[in-house]
């Protein structure tokens, strides 16, 4: 395709709106390998779309690990979903206590199968498969400060229009 003669700066020349943050988010589709946790994950966003709470998958956090699965609902209550594909997947996991600073509500999905009683329950708990998913124990609310629902709101956003961008315009860079 031969360039564009208007006197569009060139990609290479426009400065890089996007920040490292935008350009690290993955595609709207999981790019998970295990086939147990993408299927959890499709439940959850199903759940979670059947209580009006858009989703994100695998959003980065400011503190740079990455949330299995994020709801944002209609009245800004933030829920972190952390997503537990088997009983060893949860024991080698110890950071998931550090996404309750950053959420309203933490919630372990899993299998109808896992062994639940080994989950904390201070946690919520979501049983889920490919075809959907139930809140089965709710969590214990850490309202989150204004400040904070603020910049997670915005986060959320600009990772949402930057996946979007990314669909209209793979070629964008």
């Amino acid at each position: 395709m031969a360039k564009p003669t208007t006197g569009e700066p060139q990609a290479a020349d426009r400065p890089q709106v996007l920040n490292a943050l935008d350009r690290s988010v993955p595609a709207i589709v999981s790019r998970r390998d295990d086939s147990v946790a993408r299927d959890i994950e499709r439940g959850v966003m199903r759940l979670l779309r059947d209580h009006a709470m858009a989703s994100l998958c695998q959003l980065m956090l400011p503190d740079g690990r990455r949330a299995d699965v994020v709801g944002l609902g209609a009245d800004g209550r933030i829920a972190i979903i952390e997503i537990k594909s088997g009983l060893a997947d949860f024991q080698a996991d110890l950071k998931w206590p550090h996404y309750r600073a950053y959420a309203d509500a933490l919630y372990f999905a899993v299998q109808p199968s896992f062994p639940v009683d080994v989950l904390p329950m201070e946690a919520g708990l979501i049983l889920a498969d490919r075809f959907g998913g139930v809140f089965e124990r709710a969590a214990v609310e850490h309202p989150l400060t204004a400040a904070r629902r603020k910049a997670m709101i915005v986060r959320f956003a600009r990772a949402a229009a930057g996946r979007l961008h990314g669909l209209a315009d793979p070629d964008a860079g």
